[in-house]
């Protein structure tokens, strides 16, 4: 049952911290980072001891079995990217997916031609990225060795931990989601999800841990753990194999950027969904969106439109850079032609959404580290789809993600399914040059939302010179793949009523689907970080 977000009315405000900060969507987890910074590491190591502390104590929205990105500013004034994505197995042709989905006993497809790409199952497995991409980036950019970094996550794994009220409520797609003994063994108890306060323990998944603490990531892609997946997947009818896996690499890509009004913004390119934000971005500020009162109806209208058609357009070319080629959405120069299709009242000549992608409302979880040697990070996780697939690798304790649900079965998508290409992808950590010596690293969770909150948190700060915790905490709009554009609860109703005027569509929707946000600053050398009210979680500073 999902929590009334809406009772709950503490106060929050910025945290401060003169070591470093931490922001991540559940508080065990932000104590992990904090504890390796108090213990030399740098932003880097906690942000990898932070995400896996969140694969144990929010295992619904992340885990090894998924992929992991990066975006940072080092303390040499290095920006840079991180991209642990893996793609379809090697024997993922459309062909022998729609002849297996086909030949599945529980398909209700007959005629191959009929088959359109599962949300669950093994023919959404994509190659996990993140045992690599942790590995990559405690030896490229950390201090610490991986093992050391897996530490904390392994003690609350082993030791348990008290189930956290948001993660209690995901949890229970779990029940229905798992069917298989060693799935329902390593994340069910007596066939239930935990409660809200019950003490869990997650051994195969800390064994795992363990497993890869003292043998590196290379048990997941080479070793007894990448055989594990294998096997899952194949014993499942898909096509996943340990050559697959081995074959993995984790990339270092450019981040791309644009401005907006006076701050630098970087997002990852495609597969990603960065361009759409970027986009948007400049379109609301060819509008002028971010010019207009704050609680008035036109801010909410122009921004939103601006997210439209890049929305639109990122979903029409958005896919793997090595497969298919995109035109310059993120230019000064395409924002001016395609902000003149915004007008003063709703444009409904615009579609939204990839084609069966099942992407609007999927599960992360993102996290932001600054540190006091001038580090900032945004690093994010997720599986896709809470616990992903549904599979979990033999006794491992690994779900396996259903990042391949995104995939098109249409040949003539630019999303369409083949071998080792990596699917449209939404995860997108940002970061942001406010000025000379201001950085923040920051990221919202949740789908089709991220770019959204993207623009929101960045328009409420630089536009409105919000304090970062405020930024956060205000009220959010999201435009939806079904056209209508849903409010929190907590607009003033007369702003909805001048939406309906402009031809918009309005709903009111529960706070639980806009997002989950963090963000960490380093303004000249003070570092302060903010924490999303729709979570369970904290910031922390020391």
């Amino acid at each position: 049952m999902e929590p009334d977000l809406d009772r709950f009315t503490s106060r929050r405000s910025t945290v401060y911290g003169q070591g470093g900060v931490v922001a991540a969507s559940q508080p065990l987890a932000s104590e992990a980072g904090i504890g390796v910074l108090r213990d030399g590491g740098n932003a880097f190591d906690a942000a990898v001891a932070t995400a896996a502390a969140l694969n144990v104590v929010e295992p619904t929205s992340t885990g090894l079995g998924g992929d992991v990105f990066a975006l940072y500013r080092t303390a040499d004034g290095d920006v840079g990217a991180m991209r642990a994505c893996g793609g379809a197995p090697a024997d993922a042709t459309i062909e022998n997916a729609r002849e297996a989905i086909a030949d599945d006993e529980e398909s209700d497809v007959d005629d191959p031609a009929d088959a359109e790409m599962p949300t669950t199952g093994p023919h959404a497995v994509t190659v996990p990225g993140t045992a690599r991409g942790w590995e990559a980036t405690a030896e490229t950019l950390g201090t610490m060795d991986l093992g050391e970094l897996l530490r904390p996550a392994i003690r609350l794994a082993t030791d348990g931990y008290p189930v956290s009220e948001v993660v209690s409520a995901q949890w229970e797609h779990g029940e229905e989601l798992f069917e298989t003994d060693h799935a329902r063994e390593a994340f069910l108890f007596d066939g239930e999800s935990p409660s809200v306060g019950q003490r869990v323990t997650l051994p195969k998944l800390g064994e795992s841990m363990e497993r890869i603490a003292e043998e590196g990531a290379d048990v997941v892609y080479e070793g007894e753990i990448g055989e594990a997946i294998a096997n899952e997947v194949q014993r499942a009818g898909g096509f996943m194999t340990v050559d697959d896996l081995a074959d993995f690499e984790v990339e270092w890509p450019e981040p791309v950027s644009t401005t907006y009004n006076g701050a630098e913004v970087y997002e990852l390119p495609p597969n990603n969904q960065g361009l759409i934000a970027l986009e948007a971005l400049n379109v609301a500020e060819e509008l002028g969106a971010g010019e207009y009162d704050y609680d008035s109806a036109e801010r909410v209208h122009y921004f939103s439109e601006a997210l439209k058609v890049a929305f639109h357009d990122g979903h029409r070319y958005i896919t793997d850079p090595e497969y298919e080629d995109h035109p310059p959405l993120g230019s000064k120069s395409w924002a001016k032609k395609r902000a003149a299709a915004v007008g003063e009242t709703a444009n409904h000549d615009v579609s939204f959404g990839v084609p069966d992608a099942n992407a609007e409302d999927a599960d992360t979880v993102l996290l932001t580290v600054a540190d006091d040697e001038g580090n900032v990070v945004s690093y994010i996780n997720s599986r896709f789809a809470g616990f992903g697939s549904g599979l979990v690798a033999g006794d491992t304790g690994i779900a396996l993600q259903n990042r391949g649900s995104s995939f098109s079965l249409d040949p003539e998508h630019p999303n369409s399914l083949e071998p080792g290409k990596r699917p449209f992808h939404t995860l997108i950590p940002g970061l942001i040059r406010l000025d000379e010596d201001d950085w923040a690293a920051f990221g919202v969770m949740g789908g089709y939302m991220q770019p959204q909150g993207h623009v929101q948190t960045l328009s409420n700060v630089i536009d409105y010179g919000m304090p970062i915790q405020r930024a956060l905490d205000e009220p959010r709009w999201r435009y939806r793949e079904d056209g209508t554009l849903a409010l929190e609860p907590h607009f003033d109703d007369d702003v909805a009523a001048k939406l309906v005027r402009k031809d918009h569509d309005v709903r009111t929707m529960s706070p639980g689907v806009f997002g989950g946000a963090q963000m960490a600053r380093n303004e000249g050398g003070v570092l302060s970080a903010a924490t999303e009210p729709r979570k369970d979680g904290n910031a922390q500073g020391y």
